[in-house]
């Protein structure tokens, strides 16, 4: 394996993953569309034509929306919160680590932690800002994917005039499509979190060593 890709290896398999499963969802995304279109006697559209319809942004949008708050949330939380034992978790009576110091810089240091200020302070907080910078991206992407797919669905079946999205915005429909998946991933973090304390995964830095107890919290 070159030196590059086993450097990489992590990154290039998960974004690897997610550009099939995007692509799938778009050629099985596109058919479902087009078998609704023809229930209403409306042209098939293309594969291409499909990519910039509001029923495709809508359902990559909403999956990004909550995967992308979950990551922030979780990121943001686990610097404040700890749960006793578990691998997610920082030790129980630990603040900032002994490195988050900005008196332990050293030249190899990123250069916000070097300047000081204002750079460090946001620096020191940029993994969770970055994330729900996504998230709020993402919710826009959603928000105005799905007043095309619901326009274009209320059109098709009642020629109903068309609405905003601010006044989608306070559907039903767009936040039961939100919360559906801000729930499961929730849900899921939280089982990630209860599961590492007793469950282990040898090699990976998702869970405590096999050895550990299960009363250690952290790695």
């Amino acid at each position: 394996m070159p030196r590059w890709l086993r450097e990489n290896a992590l990154t290039v398999a998960m974004l690897g993953a997610f550009v099939v499963f995007l692509l799938l969802q778009s050629v099985f995304g596109w058919q479902v569309h087009n078998e609704e279109l023809a229930e209403y006697g409306a042209t098939p559209l293309s594969w291409w034509a499909y990519l910039g319809t509001g029923h495709f942004a809508e359902a990559v949008f909403e999956n990004w929306e909550s995967e992308f708050l979950q990551m922030g949330g979780y990121v943001l939380l686990t610097a404040y919160l700890v749960q006793k034992g578990s691998a997610e978790s920082k030790p129980e009576d630990q603040t900032d680590r002994p490195e988050d110091d900005p008196r332990h810089a050293n030249p190899d240091s990123p250069w916000p932690v070097r300047a000081g200020g204002l750079p460090l302070v946001v620096y020191r907080n940029s993994l969770s800002i970055a994330l729900l910078m996504i998230f709020g991206g993402a919710f826009l992407g959603h928000l105005f994917g799905g007043v095309a797919a619901y326009n274009e669905e209320q059109a098709l079946q009642s020629g109903a005039a068309p609405i905003s999205a601010w006044q989608f915005l306070g559907t039903s429909d767009f936040w039961f499509q939100s919360m559906q998946n801000w729930q499961s991933e929730f849900l899921a973090v939280g089982v990630l979190i209860l599961l590492s304390i007793v469950l282990r995964q040898h090699a990976s830095p998702e869970s405590k060593p096999v050895t550990a107890a299960h009363a250690q919290t952290g790695a």
